[in-house]
Parts: structure tokens; C-alpha cells; sequence
């Protein structure tokens, strides 16, 4: 399997400053989303601590022994540790924290890692499909049916994670093999797009054939209607072949 990708992140409408950050490894071993929040500085700050950090460690250690399970968590528990770090060095961004989404090709399976509500979608044929499970207070009251789908998109708490990097009770990072086949797209994004997009839509635009058309026509549609967090998406495309 070969991923062909691209990736773009844009501040949205209403937000002063992008608070996303993403990275797409040039051999295209791992895809990396992060979506930061805490203040101004604190946003960005904590995203792209944390984006370097996975990509950091997942670069130095991608031959080592470990197992792909063990080598995400640890990459992700070092970012966390680095947003610590650096909330100690600079009290004034001692609240901010990211989320973050990644997707890994090693040793023939590919995996998913996330913490906090960026998402990863695959695109199989017709159909999309949510793979990961955000961790916010609003899914977890889904899941236990004390709200309805519809009443969780107007929830005002909806944006509450109940996960996210750069907190001393990290306690969940979602870590699951991924089944992916040639034709399949991945999307990996930040909940600027989903806040503005319904899955119906999202689909549509990954349909488009060029992966940076669908790229721009999923971040422009979503500032189409509000824009009202930063946008951030990356798209994967697997081909055929090993």
C-alpha cells in the first residue's frame, strides 16, 4: 500500500490565530493532526508541541524493537510530558492542552492514535465511516443514551473533552489497528470541519478525484458555512501496490 496525501490548515472566519497544526512525513509513514486550545499563544503553542514531539519520536524509534501499540503510546506520552514541560517554564500557559489524531504505516498494518475529538474518517467507496470516538463529555453521554445525536450538536458542552495532551491525568489514548484497502481515502481533521459539515457533505467533496481539490473544497465549504473555529485536514488516498 502506497498513501499518496496533502494537507491544509486554515484559521477560519472568526478565530484571530490558527490554533491547528499538522504534519505529513515526507515517506509517508504517519500523519499527525493537533488542535490546540488555551489561550492565543497557549493554542499554538501546545499543538505544535505536541505535533513535533509525536513526529520526534516516532522518526528516531521507527526501527526499533517496540511493538506499533507501544511506540504510539509513547509518542504521545512524550508530547504530553513536553506540554508539561513547557506549562512549568511559562506559567501564563499553564491551561492550554491540544488533541490529537494520528495515523501510522508500519510493518504492514497500518494504526490509529488519538486522544481529544480531532477525528480520523475512511472513505470506502460510497460510504464514510467515523473511526475514532471522541472524547468529550458529550459522546460519553451519547454512548451511555442520555443524549440524542441532535441534542448533542447543540449542547454547550459539547466542546468539553473529557481526554486531551498536556494534563498530569492523561488517562486514555485510543490506540486501534486500521483497515484500510487500496481505493480507500483517509481524513484526518480538526473539529473546525466537522462543527460545519455533516457527513453527507464531508463525503461528497472526498469524492472529488484530486486530493488537494478535496482538500481545499472540504476547508472552503466549511468556512461557506461559519468558519467559526480553525479548519485543519489531511487527506490520504491508498493505492495498490506494497
Amino acid at each position: 500500500m502506497i498513501p499518496r496525501s496533502t494537507g491544509l490548515s486554515d484559521a477560519g472566519l472568526l478565530r484571530p490565530v490558527n490554533q491547528d497544526d499538522y504534519h505529513i512525513d515526507p515517506d509517508g509513514r504517519f500523519f499527525i493532526v493537533a488542535d490546540g486550545m488555551g489561550g492565543h499563544a497557549g493554542g499554538q503553542e501546545a499543538s505544535q508541541i505536541a505535533t513535533q514531539a509525536i513526529y520526534t519520536y516516532l522518526d528516531e524509534h521507527w526501527h526499533s524493537d517496540e511493538t506499533c501499540p507501544a511506540l504510539l503510546e509513547k509518542a504521545f506520552l512524550d508530547a504530553n510530558q513536553a506540554i508539561l514541560q513547557d506549562q512549568a517554564n511559562h506559567p501564563e500557559r499553564s491551561d492550554m492542552g491540544t488533541t490529537g489524531v494520528v495515523v501510522m504505516f508500519r510493518q504492514q498494518q497500518p494504526w490509529v492514535a488519538h486522544v481529544g475529538d480531532s477525528r480520523l474518517y475512511r472513505m470506502r467507496g460510497a460510504t464514510l465511516e467515523q473511526i475514532t470516538e471522541d472524547h468529550t463529555w458529550v459522546a460519553r453521554a451519547m454512548k451511555a443514551g442520555e443524549l440524542t445525536s441532535e441534542q448533542a450538536k447543540m449542547h454547550p458542552w459539547r466542546h468539553v473533552l473529557s481526554q486531551c495532551l498536556g494534563r498530569k491525568d492523561l488517562r486514555l489514548i485510543e490506540i486501534q489497528p486500521l483497515d484500510v484497502q487500496a481505493g480507500d481515502r483517509l481524513l484526518l481533521c480538526s473539529d473546525g470541519l466537522t462543527e460545519e459539515l455533516s457527513d453527507q457533505l464531508i463525503a461528497t467533496h472526498l469524492k472529488v478525484t484530486s486530493l488537494e481539490k478535496a482538500a481545499d473544497a472540504l476547508v472552503e465549504s466549511a468556512k461557506d458555512k461559519g468558519g467559526r473555529d480553525n479548519i485543519t485536514v489531511v487527506l490520504v488516498a491508498i493505492e495498490g501496490g506494497d
